[in-house]
This record gives structure tokens, sequence and C-alpha cells, in this order.
């Protein structure tokens, strides 16, 4: 591995880990805070609501500056908010703290990813962003499990105490470890947001603010799912969190292979596709264990094969407005995010059980694919 690279990757680490372990605590910290699990559910719709307004904010701001300092700052901005979410003791200042926590994400991977591309042999491109994303498959493999055990063991709050320290890691890592690289902007603001006024750019995040969306409506009720469907014991769900997490590290490899050896439009509408059926899968078979396991191991691959094909169409398609771009998709993924954990939870606010929300995945996950067939067929030549 590329040692420049590694400070993202760990970015990507202390990220990844905060916005999917409260999907696993989402029990243990709706007791703690007197409020039901769909409440719960409402703490990662604010962080990704966070994502969504800092994304393109902070970018526009912040893009002048060398990036390493732009990094730098962000990770501080992440590390304190998380450290201060542990101290929450009721349901308003929670939402506020994954706000203000969720402020930074975008705007880091926007920046990251175009770093790593630039980083990138010739070629690699891909694979080179999926080395940056290998953090939040890591922090499914590893950190989630872990902070989960933790959490149920001691309490939710040492999950966050364990954020701010990785934080704390990635922030020298970014100063001793990341070179130095001028500002990545190459045209004005008002040039780089022109691209935003066109149809094609809207397109590509739409795809990703809905199809998405299916995954999260399934992983924000994993914990839920897992044991009251399947009838797994609490304390087996960081297990389970490290199959998850197995099938993320596949995925994330899967996903930067297939999009520099085919289309990456063609890749994504495959992986979409796979993920309608999984779905489907989860919402008929979730009782019986084995299955259940072998599913979320199926949806682990899938939750982060299809993003490096989209990341990659957007890259290709916003010529001198990529480090926007990038931070724009991380807000679209944020924003399916948002939407998965709501519309997810609304079966479950009339009285459904837990395996419902698949079923909603899986219609969010269509709409995805006809917008995934329909970009392929209106631009050819960009994909």
């Amino acid at each position: 591995m590329d040692k420049r690279i590694l400070p993202l990757t760990l970015g990507g680490l202390a990220i990844g880990t905060t916005e999917f372990v409260i999907m696993a605590l989402l029990p243990d910290v709706a007791k703690s805070l007197n409020i039901s699990i769909p409440q719960a559910g409402h703490f990662i719709s604010s962080y990704a609501a966070g994502v969504v307004v800092g994304a393109p904010i902070l970018v526009a701001y912040a893009a002048k500056f060398p990036p390493k300092r732009i990094l730098i700052f962000l990770m501080i901005a992440f590390t304190i908010f998380n450290g201060l979410s542990a101290l929450s003791n009721d349901y308003y200042t929670m939402m506020i703290l994954r706000f203000m926590s969720g402020l930074p994400h975008g705007a880091f991977f926007g920046v990251g990813i175009v770093v790593s591309s630039r980083l990138a042999k010739p070629g690699k491109q891909a694979q080179s962003i999926a080395m940056m994303f290998a953090g939040l498959t890591l922090a499914n493999l590893a950190m989630v499990p872990f902070v989960t055990w933790l959490g149920h063991q001691l309490s939710w709050r040492y999950a966050f105490g364990v954020v701010s320290l990785i934080g704390l890691v990635t922030i020298l890592a970014l100063k001793f470890l990341l070179p130095y690289m001028n500002s990545l902007r190459t045209v004005g603001l008002k040039d780089e947001l022109e691209f935003f006024k066109t149809i094609k750019a809207w397109h590509i995040i739409s795809i990703s603010a809905i199809g998405f969306g299916g995954l999260f409506a399934w992983f924000s009720y994993i914990t839920p799912l897992m044991t009251n469907v399947s009838k797994f014991p609490t304390d087996s769900i960081a297990y389970i969190m490290v199959l998850a997490g197995s099938g993320m590290v596949v995925g994330n490899f899967l996903g930067g292979i297939m999009s520099d050896k085919m289309r990456p439009a063609l890749a994504a509408s495959i992986l979409f596709t796979a993920m309608i059926l999984a779905l489907i899968c989860v919402f008929f078979f979730s009782e019986n264990k084995i299955i259940s396991l072998v599913l979320t191991f199926i949806c682990g691959v899938l939750s982060m094969s299809v993003g490096t094909p989209i990341n990659i169409i957007m890259l290709r398609t916003a010529k001198n407005s990529e480090m926007m771009a990038a931070a724009i998709m991380q807000a679209a993924f944020n924003i399916a995010n948002s939407l998965g954990a709501f519309f997810g939870g609304l079966p479950l606010e009339f009285g459904l059980t837990y395996n419902y929300p698949s079923l909603v995945g899986a219609g969010l996950s269509i709409l995805g694919l006809l917008l995934c067939l329909g970009f392929m067929r209106k631009y050819k030549a960009v994909i």
C-alpha cells in the first residue's frame, strides 16, 4: 500500500466507524436516552443531513487552500464533535451533535478522492480510490464490531470515544505522511459550479441518492432484524457486523476491479440488480439463521462495490469540478443514508416486522437501477 494514501484510509476508518456503529448500537442508544428505536434512527438521518450540508459548503470555501491543510482542519472538527457526542444525555443534543459530526465527512472524502486519484499510477485510478475507501470497509470489518462489543459491555458512549481516538491518529498521519500539494482548484468557484446546472450532473446524483437508499434501509435496522426476526442473541451482533464488514472489504475491491475492467455504468447496473435480488431475499428468508448470515455477507459486498463505479462516472463527467463533484457524491450517498433510514423506519412505525425495511430498500434500489440504465442509454460517450 502507498503510505501516502494511508492517512486517507485512516480518515475513512474514523468516518466509517462513526457512521455505521450507531446502526449497530441503535437499541442501546434508544434505551439510554429513553426514546424508541425509530426515534434513535433519526440520529442516522441527522448525521447524513450534516454530510449533505457540509460537503458543498466546506469544499467551496476550503478548495483554495492546500489539500493537506484542509484535511487536517476537517479531521480536527470531526474529532471534537464525535467526542462531544459521547457526552450527550438527551435526544435533541444528540441530534445536533450528530449533525455537526457529519459536516466534515463529505468534504474530507471529496478532497481525499481527488488527492488519491492524483497520487495513483496510470490506469489505477479506481483502485487507488478503492484503497481510500478501504478505511470504510475496515471500519465495518474490525472497528464497528469492536466498538459494538464495547458498547454492549460498557456503554455506547465509549464507541464515540474510540472514534475520537482514531481521529487523533488520523490528524497525526495527515501531518507526517500526506505530501504537500498545491490547491486542487483549477477554475473559479463560479465555473466549478456550472457543471451542477446540467441535467447530467443531477442524473448521477439521483442514482446515488435513491439507489443507495436501498442498502441503508436494510443496514440501518440490521440489529433489530437479526435479533427479532433471525433470533440471534444480542451479544452476537458484534460477530454479525464482522461478517458484514468482511463482505464490504470484498465489495470495495470488487467495485474497483470492475470499474477498471468495464464501463463503470455497466458495472453499477449489474451491482444494482444484484442488490435488488439480495434485499428481496432478506425480506423472505431472514427467519432462517444460516440464510440470514449468508445474505448479510452478500449485502455487505454489494454495499461497497457499487460506490466506486458511481464515483468514477462522476469524476469522468465533471471535468474541472472533480473535488466539488466528489464532495457532492458523498452528500448524495448520505441523502441515501437519510432516505433509507427514514423510509425503512416507516413500516416499523405501523407495527410491521423488522424484515420490512429491506423490502422498502428493494424498491429504492429498483429506482436506482432504472436511473442508471437511463443514464447509460443517454450518455454512452462518457461511460
